[in-house]
């Protein structure tokens, strides 16, 4: 049974990432909210060699099955996304750099800067006002919070 996220982002955090060809990826170690409308917007998990790298990857477009999460993304394009520090708050210019990696649009503009970005098709966001700095981890949503 697939759903969209329901509105209970703790309950994500420790399922299975699985990107758009059907890879495992990791597990969802931490979930980020957005400063100005509270809603979940980024998960990370951990990835490279032994874990060692917590890696951004935005909600939009993601849908549960399961203990699944199944995100759009390729695990290349998720490997390879910007080294940003999960410890803390993710402030406007991260979270740029880390829609431009995926090939997204911020929610609420119009259109990606860069459409052809390493994370293919490009989301047209989901209407919402921009946010003017987004990215708070929320402590239920982190594991042992």
């Amino acid at each position: 049974m697939e759903a969209p996220l329901d509105g209970a982002p703790g309950s994500l955090t420790g399922l299975h990432v699985v990107d758009a060809d059907g890879a495992k990826v990791g597990k969802v170690q931490q979930v980020y909210r957005d400063d100005a409308t509270n809603d979940p917007e980024w998960i990370t998990v951990r990835t490279g060699l032994f874990g060692m790298k917590e890696t951004f990857i935005p909600l939009a477009g993601v849908r549960r099955s399961g203990d699944d999460l199944h995100v759009p993304h390729a695990k290349e394009t998720i490997k390879a996304a910007p080294r940003i520090d999960a410890d803390g708050h993710l402030d406007p210019s991260e979270e740029d750099e880390l829609y431009r990696h995926y090939g997204m649009a911020r929610p609420g503009t119009a259109r990606p800067r860069d459409p052809s970005g390493p994370g293919g098709t490009a989301d047209p966001g989901s209407g919402r006002a921009p946010d003017p700095g987004s990215g708070t981890p929320h402590p239920d949503d982190t594991p042992g919070g």
